[in-house]
């Protein structure tokens, strides 16, 4: 089951003030982008980070999951908490490259 849009658009609205914040559909649910950087999932409703040392002190009582088939663990985020994704947000941002372009075939 996929993320529904009004969801997506929910959790985009909740980390607006932290940057650029916008959208994709991928993998039949959403990656959120923040300055064009891929930092959240969004499966099924829920919120997906990456399970990264640097957010271990701030979601150490959060449950982890896995987002689709294949992946690797996740936290979960609380998807009601403003401050918990923005907190999330801001740490992941400036840590996180932007993704390489690929070159187009001809």
């Amino acid at each position: 089951m996929a993320s529904n849009l009004e969801f997506v658009e929910y959790i985009c609205e909740q980390i607006a003030p932290c940057g650029g914040v916008r959208y994709r559909k991928m993998f039949g649910d959403y990656m959120v982008y923040v300055n064009d950087k891929p930092l959240l999932l969004l499966c099924d409703n829920t919120v997906y980070a990456k399970q990264l040392a640097v957010l271990h002190e701030l979601l150490a009582e959060n449950a982890v999951g896995v987002p689709y088939d294949g992946a690797k663990p996740h936290y979960i985020l609380d998807a009601h908490s403003t401050e918990q994704l923005r907190a999330v947000v801001n740490i992941l941002e400036p840590l996180t490259a932007l993704p390489k372009r690929r070159k187009k075939k001809a």
